[in-house]
């Protein structure tokens, strides 16, 4: 599957398909970059996958230099990010040149950072490994570190120039990893698509046996719908693209007050779903069947949808440095119907500490 990201000149491709990762080397020099490279991994998934990138670029007439930063959310650091950049002057990298990530979204993340404040921007292509970095993280231009107060508070867009998606690389994620990235999947059917998330439901069983020819359909079709928004928007300018952050708002502050290390990314993302799902019911937004749809689709692929022992006032005080605030409001992306999503703001904090303390409370439906 070739989807096109039409950006004016900065325009990309995403290609979807079983190994493609291997193939790195060819469509790369089609873009008539420079011949220095740089891929920008972890150890574990340079062991996994870096043999087959690494051989395609050299075959395709590029040297390459292999950076090796910390597994997971503690790479996103600025110390981390200084290393990263010590190591582009060291290989000579110049605005011709191209970085590479190859992993996860926190190795996307940071390696897209670092490729943005180079020189002031040189080539960056996404390569990812999970679930989660291929249908979210990878398209969009969103880079960032972390600030110990708050998550991806440091970065830059910066698109890439090409993303290339292998779905059979995720069938040799650990299982709690794998369902991780499931939950954006769900969110984009929530918000952007109800058949979608319907088809997301049918094949719940055949996902969690990570069929491949359903992880190629299900992955492509979540790509192409965050593809559709990131055209119209590209640069978060306006409400259109926040539809990409329903259950974020709740679910980065989940991950903050608990230091990135109780819940995965998208075992958060799935947790601020459903406390924002009893947002929007509560607001009077929603009706209760569509709080439940979301809790079903999310317990059907294996996602958390109940959290005991939460800090509500540490989430609630986490909630005020979002990074989307304007002007210290803080939006909310709620879903009124499935496949719809509105952006509301001034919601009161009462009714925000009664949907975070929700999450405690078993469903009685």
């Amino acid at each position: 599957m070739v989807i096109p990201v039409d950006l004016g000149a900065r325009s990309y491709t995403i290609v979807v398909e079983p190994g493609i990762l291997a193939a790195v080397g060819p469509h790369l020099r089609q873009l008539g970059v420079g011949s220095r490279t740089v891929v920008v991994t972890d150890a574990a998934v340079m062991r996994l996958h870096g043999g087959p990138v690494t051989k395609s670029l050299e075959a395709a007439g590029f040297t390459v230099t292999v950076v090796e930063v910390p597994e997971g959310e503690t790479a996103k650091t600025l110390r981390v990010a200084e290393q990263c950049w010590e190591h582009l002057l060291n290989a000579r990298i110049d605005r011709t040149s191209t970085v590479l990530a190859l992993g996860g979204g926190a190795v996307g993340d940071l390696a897209g950072f670092v490729a943005a404040s180079y020189m002031r921007g040189v080539n960056f292509v996404q390569l990812p490994t999970t679930v989660l970095a291929q249908v979210d993280a990878s398209i969009g231009g969103k880079t960032a570190i972390d600030h110990p107060r708050a998550k991806n508070l440091i970065g830059a867009f910066h698109q890439p120039r090409l993303v290339l998606v292998d779905p059979a690389v995720v069938q040799s994620l650990p299982d709690r990893e794998f369902r991780s990235g499931l939950a954006e999947i769900v969110k984009h059917g929530i918000v952007l698509d109800a058949d979608y998330l319907d088809d997301v439901e049918r094949s719940a069983a055949a996902l969690l046996r990570r069929d491949l020819e359903t992880l190629a359909r299900i992955i492509g079709g979540s790509c192409r719908l965050k593809a559709g928004i990131i055209e119209r928007d590209p640069e978060e300018k306006s409400e259109l693209r926040y539809a990409l952050n329903a259950g974020h708002t709740i679910g980065h502050a989940l991950e903050a007050v608990t230091g990135f290390a109780r819940w995965t990314h998208g075992e958060a993302v799935a947790l601020g779903l459903v406390a924002e799902a009893h947002l929007a019911e509560s607001l009077g937004l929603a009706a209760p069947a569509t709080t439940h749809r979301q809790q079903t689709v999310l317990a059907a692929v294996g996602l958390p949808i109940r959290a005991n022992d939460v800090d509500t006032n540490r989430v609630l005080e986490s909630i005020t440095h979002d990074k989307k605030a304007r002007d210290g409001r803080v939006p909310f992306v709620l879903a009124p119907a499935i496949g719809t999503f509105r952006v509301v703001y001034d919601v009161p904090i009462d009714q925000v500490r009664r949907a975070v303390d929700a999450l405690g409370r078993p469903e009685t439906r």
